[in-house]
């Protein structure tokens, strides 16, 4: 099957550098007109250049695509409106759109500060929020649309130094599913995506005797593995795809489990501060989940 998208346009956010111009790149050669957003700011969000998505999109026309560069903020709402208006009136329409724009400020929860929280939340989860929500009106008149959001095992398993790019890349996950209920009797799909990959925001991890191996490892899941699953949920294909979440590394795609009650302890006359101590705690000890962390969880190698 060639040409998944063909007819299709689709925003992709974030879409300057690393996964989201790999992103834009594939879509546009699968046959979509894709809008490649980009603010051109640093790791952390600081600055503006729109030299990233233009050169992006030098690349898709130059391929034969067709692309339009755009610098909008996500993390503004007038500007994220801004962004789907500029894309309806240089396409006429929407089809897709890929939440990728992200930032990081990697700071110990203890000596974080309140704009360290407000820059990421507002990017990585707000931003989301603003694109989709620019978005939701067309979709719901055209009973069509879908939308994927890039999340993290940063938030769904938990990392060091992380708490608020943890907590966004979470609420991601919960926005998603949300708007996938939502929106699902207009015929519009939602869903998630952990992509692993060796980019711009990962690099400025400190690399310590401990983890240098791991980030070796790394290096090697480039940011264009990312692209190919991303774009089939974009697809006519996956119309019966949404509320998931997903992950990519390297060659592997994996479906991650979502919270559900896994035991339950119950009493019939109520439960008092010491009953709890005494009965429930020990009774659902055994089922408590290990403090652990992505490199944990995922300890293989990928291939």
């Amino acid at each position: 099957m060639a040409n998944v998208l063909k007819g299709k346009v689709i925003i992709v956010t974030g879409a300057g550098r690393g996964v989201g111009a790999e992103i834009a790149k594939l879509a546009a050669k699968e046959g979509a007109k894709v809008v490649v957003n980009d603010l051109g700011g640093s790791e952390g969000g600081e600055g503006q250049d729109l030299g990233p998505a233009q050169q992006v999109v030098q690349e898709i026309k130059a391929a034969g695509g067709e692309a339009i560069a755009n610098g909008a903020n996500v993390a503004s709402w007038d500007e994220a409106h801004e962004l789907f208006a500029s894309a309806m009136k240089a396409f006429g329409d929407v089809d897709a759109i890929v939440n990728n724009a992200g930032i990081l400020r990697d700071t110990i929860f203890h000596k974080m500060s309140e704009s360290e929280w407000d820059a990421v939340l507002a990017v990585n989860l707000k931003g989301c929020f603003n694109v989709a929500r620019a978005a939701a009106p067309h979709f719901k008149s055209a009973q069509k649309g879908a939308f994927v959001h890039m999340t993290s095992t940063s938030g769904l398993i938990g990392n060091f130094g992380q708490v608020n790019y943890g907590a966004a890349k979470l609420g991601v996950a919960g926005l998603s599913k949300c708007v996938a209920l939502d929106m699902a009797k207009f015929g519009v799909r939602s869903n998630c995506l952990a992509p692993f990959a060796w980019t711009r925001l990962v690099g400025t991890i400190p690399t310590t005797a401990e983890n240098a191996a791991r980030i070796e490892v790394a290096k090697q899941m480039t940011p264009d593995k990312i692209a190919p699953f991303t774009v089939a949920l974009c697809s006519d294909a996956a119309k019966d795809v949404t509320g998931q979440v997903f992950g990519v590394r390297r060659n592997e795609i994996f479906l991650f489990s979502q919270p559900r009650p896994i035991r339950s302890v119950h009493t019939a006359e109520g439960w008092t501060p010491e009953s709890c101590i005494e009965r429930a705690l020990p009774a659902l000890r055994g089922s408590f989940f290990k403090m652990e962390r992505s490199s944990d969880v995922f300890t293989w190698d990928p291939v």
